[in-house]
């Protein structure tokens, strides 16, 4: 999580790993232990020299091995609402997550999984959920006020033609609604025995994620392969799943289609990864997001951690 600055389905309230981590050890190449902020800090804010612990959060292990990480903690929230619904168009799905965001209201899950995601789920888990475009919500916080807040995406949700909307506050019952999102990568590969799943991610300015969705989705539809969508849809982040076989004709058209996401993503002002990292698949398309000046700086703080290239070579840089 640190080394990728990855987040999950609560990033839409506390943050990815970036707003979380207050302090990191690191192992340089050359032996040294190094604490990012300073041995046993863990204030909440600090402007004392360079900020090393975001430096190495995202590095994918290119600069050094992570092996302890100091961590914000939250208090559990007085009252839960969990909730999901349903649209028969992945346009009305995202473009109620937009509104729901505009509108300042504060959530703490806002996850968006498409119809051939349930369709999996329901699959793998011997499920009857409604098989549609399908967002998956969560509030936190006090009694007073959580009722009003649901009510206001109640209203929502009904504008957009959501409907099937189903609410819980027990944790049993939280968990029951939330069951599809938590199992989705197991229901994928499922599906086709034998697979690997390729989960490639992008990340949009939010306004922007009705249109990238929407055309991910007639990409993979006009290509007739299997590949479901879902993923972080209150953070302007999506995931498809593609289902690699032996079939390397096939394993190609979805490579491309991945790239051709991530090329839109750059066209909307987003980039090629939330939260996956670079690695080595998206290089070309780092320097495509970046430019080859800020490349070329990159490269120089490579060079000063690890001079002798032995911290996972090849990774994020040719």
């Amino acid at each position: 999580m640190c080394a990728t600055s990855a987040s999950g389905t609560n990033a839409v309230k506390y943050g990815t790993m970036r707003e979380n981590v207050l302090n990191l050890q690191v192992v340089l190449p050359d032996g040294r232990v190094i604490d990012t902020a300073g041995k046993g800090r863990r204030t909440k804010k600090t402007s004392a020299g360079y900020n090393l612990t975001n430096l190495f959060l995202g590095s994918e292990g290119t600069l050094g091995t992570i092996t302890e990480a100091t961590v914000r903690l939250y208090g559990i929230p007085e009252k839960t609402i969990s909730a999901v619904c349903h649209f028969k168009e992945v346009k009305e799905a995202v473009d109620t997550v937009v509104q729901i965001l505009q509108c300042g209201i504060p959530m703490a899950k806002l996850e968006f999984l498409d119809d051939t995601a349930i369709d999996c789920f329901n699959r793998y888990s011997k499920y009857n959920m409604t098989v549609a475009n399908s967002l998956f919500l969560e509030f936190h916080g006090p009694a007073y006020g959580l009722d009003d807040q649901f009510q206001s995406v109640k209203e929502l949700i009904e504008m957009n033609n959501g409907f099937g909307l189903e609410q819980a506050t027990d944790a049993d019952e939280r968990n029951r609604l939330w069951k599809a999102r938590h199992e989705m990568l197991w229901a994928c590969t499922a599906l086709v025995p034998g697979c690997k799943a390729y989960s490639t991610d992008v990340c949009v300015p939010i306004t922007h994620l009705p249109e990238i969705v929407t055309k991910s989705k007639e990409m993979i539809v006009g290509a007739k392969v299997i590949a479901p969508i879902c993923g972080h849809a209150g953070d302007g982040n999506f995931h498809v799943i593609f289902l690699m076989t032996e079939d390397e004709v096939r394993n190609r058209w979805q490579m491309e289609i991945s790239k051709s996401i991530a090329k839109l993503a750059h066209q909307l002002n987003g980039t090629c990864t939330g939260e996956h990292g670079i690695g080595m698949g998206k290089r070309e398309l780092l320097i495509a997001e970046v430019g080859d000046e800020t490349l070329g700086a990159m490269k120089q703080i490579k060079q000063t951690f690890d001079p002798n290239n032995i911290m996972n070579p090849g990774k994020v840089f040719f």
